[in-house]
């Protein structure tokens, strides 16, 4: 793959839900994605090299055909990769997709060794794979929640 300013690359295509991730969270987002697969979850992964310009396209395309995403960065969730997804996502009005922000919350971050700082701010496979597993059980609420509402319309 070659690397574009602006674009982003799939890595793994899925049905379930998107990862959209950035700098070491990709690598980590292609594991956990390989941990859902083993419970029957097709997760998409896209590298989102560059936010600024970001690929709008990209987003929508797996909003479109997912329905649920999660973003993950190893830095502040202000102002970065998540914030960036979101606001392609509101301004779409694409209120339908369920989507979740993983990253350092607001608050300051620390130092020490990488591994120990990735385990203390759950930037492991294992908790996006928990992660993305909330957003499809979330996923499934509002599919049921949706179904119901059709019915009632009849």
């Amino acid at each position: 793959m070659q690397f574009t300013i602006g674009q982003a690359q799939t890595l793994r295509q899925g049905r379930d839900l998107t990862f959209i991730a950035c700098g070491l969270l990709v690598s980590v987002a292609l594991e956990a994605a390989i941990l859902l697969e083993q419970q029957g979850i097709q997760a998409r992964v896209i590298n989102m090299s560059t936010i600024k310009p970001i690929d709008h396209e990209a987003i929508l395309q797996a909003a479109e055909e997912t329905g649920a995403i999660l973003s993950a960065e190893e830095h502040s969730i202000i102002g970065g990769l998540g914030s960036a997804v979101a606001e392609v996502i509101a301004e779409q009005g694409l209120g339908q997709t369920l989507f979740k922000r993983i990253g350092i919350c607001d608050r300051y971050s620390m130092s020490g060794k990488p591994q120990a700082l990735l385990q203390e701010f759950g930037f492991t496979a294992q908790n996006l794979a928990e992660q993305a597993k909330i957003l499809l059980e979330r996923k499934q609420q509002a599919n049921k929640s949706r179904r119901l509402k059709s019915c009632s319309n009849m």
